[in-house]
């Protein structure tokens, strides 16, 4: 395996740091994986790993304001003065297109995971034609909740400016995300049942930061979009999709807003639509206990599956 990393200028200038990981023999598939927030891409270096031993090369990158992305040219929590969350799916696509240019890519998946699902959704309802595969990690629907929270949003960018934290919006979106969890430990027990991972992340000094108010005001911009059924009726209606969470994934509502993507997408007239739970599990499957089982499945899918 080659892994090699980079930094990619984007057409407005922004540079996004990016990470490629190429099997030593020749790849039967390419996967993009867009990781979610208030993390960064080198979480998903292990699941990589897997996938090129599977045969796929694989390409991740750091969102504006998250990882190195922020560290090189940005701030943490923060995406454009403007526009915020187009100019992210724009850059999954300028990223996929220097991609493709660079390798032979014969076969590609896009991988989002929380966040980075929506992004991807949003991705597919503009540019499904360039992709094989989706794989939606963690996802959620939209609620009514969420178009309150764009008015809040915007209305302390007014008041507060747009690169200051909100621990309030941070409150609001995740506050009670531990509240069906026994004995939690942590803020963060939402995550995973596996305690050593939540506790990687909590000491990730990349992680778990607090989003500045323009942020929230522009995820829930981009949430919006997913709801309306003349941009979900864009998407190619052979591609198929994978949705995948945790039965116990707050961000899910413990799968009933999984499977109520699923429908949204179905009714869109998608034709290859599948929703797999993994029981007991929480937000990030691809961090718990038995993960090389949700890798495993994964793979399954992508080769035989749809």
């Amino acid at each position: 395996m080659d892994k090699k990393t980079c930094y990619l200028q984007m057409s407005d200038g922004h540079e996004v740091f990016v990470t490629t990981y190429i099997p030593s023999e020749k790849a039967i598939g390419h996967m993009h994986i867009l990781h979610g927030m208030a993390e960064h891409s080198a979480r998903y270096e292990h699941f990589a790993e897997f996938l090129c031993d599977e045969g796929y090369s694989v390409s991740m990158h750091d969102h504006r304001g998250h990882g190195a992305t922020a560290e090189q040219n940005g701030q943490f929590g923060f995406f454009a003065e403007e526009d915020g969350f187009e100019r992210v799916v724009r850059d999954v696509f300028e990223v996929i297109e220097s991609l493709r240019q660079q390798l032979d890519i014969k076969s590609l998946t896009l991988f989002g995971h929380s966040m980075g699902s929506f992004i991807a959704r949003r991705f597919i309802q503009q540019y499904s034609y360039l992709l094989d595969n989706v794989i939606l990690s963690g996802t959620g629907a939209v609620k009514p909740l969420h178009l309150a929270g764009n008015v809040l949003a915007k209305q302390l960018v007014k008041v507060k400016g747009a690169t200051v934290e909100s621990p309030l919006l941070d409150k609001l979106s995740f506050g009670n995300f531990n509240n069906k969890i026994e004995n939690a430990k942590t803020s963060f027990d939402w995550l995973s049942t596996d305690e050593e991972q939540v506790q990687k992340y909590i000491q990730d000094e990349k992680c778990g930061f607090i989003a500045t108010t323009q942020f929230f005001a522009d995820l829930t911009d981009g949430l919006l979009m997913l709801n309306k059924v003349s941009e979900n009726s864009r998407i190619r209606p052979s591609l198929p999709i994978l949705l995948v969470s945790g039965s116990e994934d707050p961000v899910g509502d413990a799968g009933k807003g999984v499977v109520q993507v699923g429908q949204q997408l179905q009714e869109a007239g998608l034709e290859k639509v599948k929703v797999y739970l993994f029981e007991g599990k929480r937000h990030e499957i691809l961090n718990e206990r038995n993960k090389k089982y949700s890798y495993e499945m994964i793979v399954r899918w992508l080769k035989d599956g749809k």
